[in-house]
């Protein structure tokens, strides 16, 4: 989900992003609460930098609001808004998204000023922004619900907290200044174009209005509602490039203003609700969780990070493991983010209004990534959120007839392969997370199979896609081939026998595509006797012309997460697949092609652990009976591929997929098939991990004598009892109880 004007950008940024990363090593430890807090380990910057697309401002776990520094600049590695590598600050905006590959939201951005301001410059690039100002790392702080930086231009210190409803500003002037702060509504970076937005000063402390847009979301319509501290003693307006008169309210494509404070004031403080609906509704969020100062609001949230990450408690004498493991975890939480109003009331992208009578509706469903760890997370963490995600692909389903496929802001946006609403729906359901109807929650994920859109005619006439019949056909085929298995394990529980052997024929699309000869997964043509040709299972051309989607025959050929002994026996049994899937990882790292995707990234030999198609490949030598290979693989992606840099990590975070990758990886375990309910084993590098279940039940991971030497598993012990497999179950883990990995130096 990534976009090429990476390869643009990289030349300019390398140099610079060099010198941050050897600044911020050179940076003392923060000092660790003698409690060992977990909060103290986690550093939001991992991730600003290199390609991970993530930002460093406050947010409560899963929040509606994400207030957050802004570069103002486009392209690729500005997804977020922010990275590491800039000294600019344009403003502070109060929607983000973490680690996604297209860059969008960056919605109602404010910014303090300390003079007044040229209103007819709002709006445009930042080179002719007058609010713009300088700012160095050494003046930045960020920590879970918490961020604050000193914008050298103005002397003014800002900072930035929120609950899940509410993002609040603090700003501290300096004397001697005009202390007032703008809005521009005109404000937009890479895919986000303003359409319409409104400001009224509704009294001399609330300023409301809505700021209507397009972008990678198609249909966005944010209403507002803004609370000053102090009252708001003069105003100025400026819509489409003019300064109005004087006026309480303006309308316009691209509106502004600037709201100055009495000269005496030192601190200002803001609250900002959002809603998807009205501004009846954005008032409605500030009455109801608007309460309390910012010190209050940013203690608050830091006690629910602090709850969240402690439901994982891992124990090592290495800090820095801590702090690469409790920031993945932290990121984790991030997404997907809260959409519906107080009230229950949400906007669907048809403009009709929905309103959910139980839990709540989440958008940044970044499906394709997170199907694969981080709702498999979820689902063990916060098994209400996991179920209140089902409901919210429900409450989609009935307004566009299908589970979505990557939702932001409320509208599909129909971005890359396969139907994993179907996956993470299924996984759910299957965990036994199901306050919701299963017959329709059924209806739903085989309706979604069943249509002919995204490349499903082809896949239901042929059994696969014809590499002339659509881009991308091999990807494509594989993960439907995998949404059909899930959906056939759904109808076997609710005793479907017919659907049941008529999805389950389906996913075995696979077997089409694998040629023998070459040992990849290859485009077939519509004949079903031809190859594509010539191939070379190292060429990449991204997004088009191509049988993968972000990759190549190296990277695509290995998914097949629901019926790998057959994958296997198609490889010749367990000797050749291993050799395969060894070659994978010793293979040379060159990306063949002239538009190779910038997303193969986190190279080692072919596999990319950049991009979320190789997440599980690591773990398929378990099924062809050499765990040790697993275990070797897994622990050379742990030790090479996250850092506690802020380009620690080797690709984008994904809305958690990255970071969940890791916590899973680092205590020992990994959800191959999500949906199987089984847990492979891999290299857990923690003595000891302890997973709070509920307030009496816990599932306890030991590994006594881990090191970077010892780290084959010779034994394994559930309970106390011997186990001859390599993985556990979802029950298992779920009833609680302990799993002791003994670990020597060599491979068993």
């Amino acid at each position: 989900m990534k976009n090429t004007n990476y390869l643009k950008e990289k030349l300019m940024t390398t140099m610079a992003l060099t010198l941050l990363v050897l600044c911020f090593s050179c940076k003392k430890e923060q000092p660790k609460d003698t409690a060992e807090r977990v909060l103290s380990y986690v550093d939001p910057f991992i991730g600003t930098g290199g390609h991970g697309h993530t930002f460093p401002g406050a947010v409560a776990p899963f929040g509606m609001v994400q207030p957050s520094p802004d570069n103002g600049r486009g392209g690729w590695d500005w997804c977020s808004g922010y990275h590491i590598t800039d000294s600019l600050i344009t403003g502070f905006a109060q929607l983000h998204l973490s680690g996604t590959g297209i860059g969008d939201l960056a919605d109602l951005l404010l910014m303090p000023t300390a003079k007044a301001v040229d209103l007819e410059l709002f709006g445009k690039s930042r080179d002719s922004l007058p609010y713009v100002s300088q700012f160095t790392h050494d003046d930045e702080v960020a920590s879970p619900g918490y961020y604050s930086v000193l914008l050298k231009d103005s002397n003014i210190k800002v900072e930035l907290t929120a609950n899940e409803y509410v993002a609040l500003h603090k700003y501290t002037y300096p004397t001697g200044v005009e202390p007032s702060f703008i809005m521009d509504l005109g404000y937009a970076v890479n895919w986000d174009k303003p359409l319409e937005s409104h400001i009224t000063l509704e009294n001399e402390k609330l300023v409301v209005g809505y700021r209507h847009s397009t972008g990678w979301a198609k249909n966005q319509k944010l209403f507002f509602a803004i609370e000053s501290s102090e009252p708001l003693s003069i105003k100025r307006f400026v819509a489409d490039s003019k300064e109005a008169t004087e006026s309480n309210d303006i309308s316009g494509v691209k509106t502004g203003a600037q709201f100055f404070i009495d000269p005496n004031t030192s601190v200002v403080e803001l609250k900002i609700a959002v809603s998807s609906v009205s501004i009846e509704n954005a008032k409605e969020n500030l009455n109801a969780k608007g309460k309390g100062t910012f010190e209050e609001t940013r203690t608050k949230t830091e006690k629910k990070w602090e709850s969240v990450l402690s439901k994982i408690k891992v124990e090592t004498p290495v800090d820095s493991l801590k702090t690469i493991f409790y920031t993945a975890l932290y990121h984790t939480h991030v997404a997907p983010s809260l959409f519906s109003d107080v009230n229950g009331e949400f906007r669907l992208q048809n403009d009709s209004i929905a309103r959910i009578s139980k839990g709540h509706v989440y958008s940044t469903l970044s499906l394709w990534d997170t199907f694969r760890a981080e709702n498999p997370l979820l689902n063990i963490l916060q098994p209400e959120v996991s179920n209140d995600v089902v409901l919210s692909m429900l409450a989609y389903y009935d307004e566009q007839g299908r589970l979505p496929v990557w939702t932001l802001y409320g509208n599909e946006t129909n971005t890359m392969t396969g139907n994993h609403g179907v996956s993470v729906l299924v996984d759910s359901y299957l965990k036994g997370l199901s306050d919701y109807d299963a017959e329709k929650a059924y209806e739903a994920a085989k309706e979604t199979m069943m249509r002919d859109e995204r490349g499903l005619a082809p896949y239901k006439e042929f059994g696969y896609i014809p590499f002339d019949k659509l881009d991308e056909s091999v990807t494509i085929s594989l993960e439907f081939a995998y949404n059909d298995w899930c959906i056939a394990q759904m109808a076997k529980a609710l005793g479907k026998d017919e659907d049941y052997n008529y999805f389950l024929e389906r996913s075995k699309a696979y077997q089409y595509l694998f040629d023998k000869n070459t040992g990849f997964m290859r485009g077939k043509s519509s004949d079903g006797d031809n190859w594509r040709t010539p191939f070379d299972p190292k060429y990449s051309n991204h997004r088009e012309h191509t049988d993968y989607t972000e990759g190549n025959a190296w990277q695509h050929s290995w998914f097949v997460l629901h019926d790998v002994q057959d994958f296997i026996n198609l490889h010749g049994g367990n000797e050749p697949f291993a050799q395969k899937l060894e070659q994978l990882f010793t293979e040379s790292s060159e990306i063949t092609g002239e538009n190779t995707s910038a997303d193969i990234s986190g190279l080692i030999g072919q596999y990319a652990h950049g991009n979320e198609p190789s997440h599980h490949i690591a773990y398929m030598f378990n099924k062809a009976d050499m765990p040790g290979k697993t275990q070797y693989w897994v622990r050379e992606i742990l030790d090479t591929q996250y850092s506690v840099q802020p380009d620690g990590l080797s690709g984008n975070e994904d809305c958690g997929q990255m970071s969940a990758w890791y916590v899973f990886s680092s205590i020992g375990l990994y959800p191959m098939n999500p949906a199987s309910g089984q847990y492979e084993f891999g290299s857990p590098i923690f003595e000891k991990t302890t997973i709070s279940l509920d307030a009496d039940k816990s599932f306890v991971i030991t590994a006594p004598n881990t090191s970077s030497i010892n780290k084959y598993i010779q034994s394994v012990k559930l309970n106390g009892k011997q186990l001859d497999r390599t993985y556990i179950t979802h029950k298992e883990l779920m009833n609680g109880g302990t799993l002791e990995f003994e670990m020597g130096s060599d491979p068993q």
